[in-house]
């Protein structure tokens, strides 16, 4: 491992645990321990979570040493404890929890230095450092979601996204052939974007943005919540039983709620918090359909001048704040329009940042997947495979570090406490392609 990749993995480390601590310093201890949702941990299992897992895989299996905690192993066990469960475990208290990863951490730095990197794959090219600076990353995505869910006064603050600052309407046409869809280069990809693999995806047509608050609300407005004939037998089932009549954390008064503010709706904002059902439903209504994973992955990497898949929309480059709304440097989605220099060759903006996007396509693995390093990432959502869909692109929630053109996340069709929005596909009509 080179100098600069060692140095380049600690300052991921370092940057990643301010953003740990900043979640988790915001809140009380009585915030800290208390299960604001059935549907979330609380703080302070997501805080000892995330250095279990640094602990067991740097900690332990790259470097060899000795556990900090293994009697706590279980405890923070993704898999044995349903989130709904983990407020009655006799958890780490706030104060044992920070005292923990600040032990676990100066370990793992230590190590850094002086770690053999060579030899194994866990380790070539800092992937283990990579896995679980990701990790850590997605868990303060899911912190974020706790503070959205929690109530009392704000503890968040952010600037606010920047305006439009280009007119972004209708629709995109992605040329029918193939593409390269998923990679076997990128360093710290994980099991389930690898390998890459060529997939012929026909014609179809993308928006240009995703789904507005204002497109969304004139499907409200047009009774779309109370028409079965938008919905799947089991999305009326969930929007009846669950009483959905808009998106999380709207009023029905104009407002919604964010990390604690009521505030007045932006119309030209990404609609955000609608669940799969929700998504399909509006796109039944409209006359168009959720693009498939591999539309939603051609339409953000395909390059026609070259042939080629890139990175990211805009190229090879790591992203920047012109590129995407990302690394919660913002608390809300950014108006349609404020990121050209993140558009795609075919003029589609805003596909990585702002919300994830969810894909019609459940999750499965592709043609020779290999589960790297645990089954329990990836290959054991697999068998469950059509019970989740396929999300695409991150958030504003999202680090850079856990995004990438070929990132995959999923989660239940119902699920809308994530940061979860949409935009529309079509197929082409007949002869609308025609010279």
């Amino acid at each position: 491992m080179s100098t600069g990749l060692r140095e380049r993995a600690a300052a991921e480390l370092v940057r990643t645990r301010q953003r740990s601590v900043g979640l988790t310093d915001a809140v009380d201890d009585d915030d800290l321990v208390r299960q604001h949702s059935r549907l979330m941990s609380p703080l302070v299992w997501d805080l000892a979570h995330v250095g279990n897992q640094e602990e067991l895989w740097l900690v332990r299996d790259v470097g060899g040493r000795e556990p900090v905690r293994a009697d706590i192993d279980q405890l923070y066990d993704a898999f044995k404890h349903p989130r709904g469960d983990r407020p009655q475990l006799p958890l780490l208290s706030p104060a044992q929890a920070r005292a923990y990863v600040r032990t676990v951490r100066e370990k793992v730095l230590d190590l850094l230095d002086t770690v053999e990197l060579e030899g194994r794959p866990l380790v070539e090219q800092g992937f283990a450092f990579g896995m679980i600076i990701q990790h850590e990353q997605q868990h303060d995505e899911t912190m974020l979601a706790t503070h959205q869910l929690r109530t009392g006064d704000p503890v968040l603050v952010a600037e606010p996204p920047p305006p439009s600052r280009a007119i972004v309407a209708g629709e995109a046409l992605i040329p029918g052939g193939p593409f390269e869809m998923g990679t076997s280069l990128e360093p710290w990809a994980l099991d389930n974007e690898r390998p890459a693999h060529a997939v012929d995806v026909p014609p179809f047509f993308i928006d240009r943005a995703p789904v507005t608050n204002a497109m969304y609300q004139a499907f409200i407005d047009a009774g779309g919540y109370d028409d079965p004939r938008w919905w799947s037998p089991q999305g009326w089932a969930h929007r009846q039983e669950a009483g959905l009549t808009g998106p999380g954390h709207w009023h029905g008064d104009g407002t919604y709620t964010r990390f604690g503010r009521r505030e007045p709706i932006v119309g030209d904002e990404p609609v955000v918090h609608v669940d799969w059902h929700e998504a399909s439903a509006y796109a039944a209504w409209a006359g168009r359909r959720l693009p498939t994973e591999a539309e939603w992955e051609k339409a953000a990497r395909f390059d026609p001048a070259t042939g080629r898949s890139r990175r990211y929309p805009w190229g090879d480059d790591d992203p920047t704040p012109e590129h995407a709304n990302l690394g919660q440097r913002h608390l809300s989605p950014a108006p349609v329009g404020a990121y050209p220099a993140g558009a795609s060759p075919a003029g589609v903006h805003q596909l990585i940042g702002d919300v994830w996007e969810w894909t019609s396509s459940p999750f499965g693995g592709y043609p020779g997947f290999r589960a790297f390093p645990y089954r329990e990432y990836s290959e054991v959502f697999f068998a469950e495979g059509d019970h989740y869909r396929v999300l695409r692109g991150g958030s504003f929630g999202t680090d850079a570090a856990a995004c990438r053109g070929t990132f995959r996340n999923w989660d239940y069709p119902i699920r809308r406490q994530i940061f979860s929005g949409f935009r529309c596909a079509r197929d082409p009509r007949p002869g609308e392609l025609a010279d």
